[in-house]
């Protein structure tokens, strides 16, 4: 675990050269999350068209990013979540990296993932808690998070 943890952070972390440290860290930050969202889309082993419209609209709109930059993000973050071997390498960046309000916005986001096909597996609900915890989002944010996810007009499709 640990080889592939280094290895998400030489491929995503380390400048290409003629970029700065700084873009580099945001890229990696905006993937981490992406792929955060994804995580949660195979929760319960079916990711329904929903969640992953869901997931690109989310992605664009939080980093401001084109229709091209949003489709490019969420392939790579497929990728890094088809090859990783836990949530760890993504949450201790997201942990790291992030604000405590920028952590409460992404677990809102998640939520609002688990609420696109508007149905609750439990095993969704697990993942969002795990998120949560590993990203040190208090019991009463990830709840608020649920709560307005869950009522209408709580995502953002």
């Amino acid at each position: 675990m640990l080889k592939s943890i280094q290895g998400f952070f030489n491929r995503r972390i380390r400048p290409a050269e003629g970029v700065t440290s700084r873009e580099a860290t945001e890229e990696a930050l905006r993937l981490a999350t992406a792929a955060l969202l994804i995580e949660v889309t195979r929760a319960d082993k079916e990711v329904k068209e929903e969640e992953r419209a869901v997931v690109t609209h989310s992605v664009g709109k939080t980093f401001g990013l084109s229709p091209d930059e949003t489709q490019e993000l969420v392939e790579m973050a497929e990728e890094e979540v088809r090859e990783s071997v836990s949530l760890y390498q993504f949450t201790l960046l997201v942990d790291k990296g992030f604000s405590y309000e920028e952590k409460r916005h992404i677990v809102e986001l998640l939520w609002q993932v688990v609420f696109a096909d508007e149905e609750m597996e439990k095993h969704e609900e697990h993942m969002v808690r795990k998120i949560a915890d590993l990203l040190h989002v208090t019991h009463r944010d990830f709840i608020e998070a649920k709560l307005k996810a869950k009522r209408p007009g709580g995502t953002f499709l």
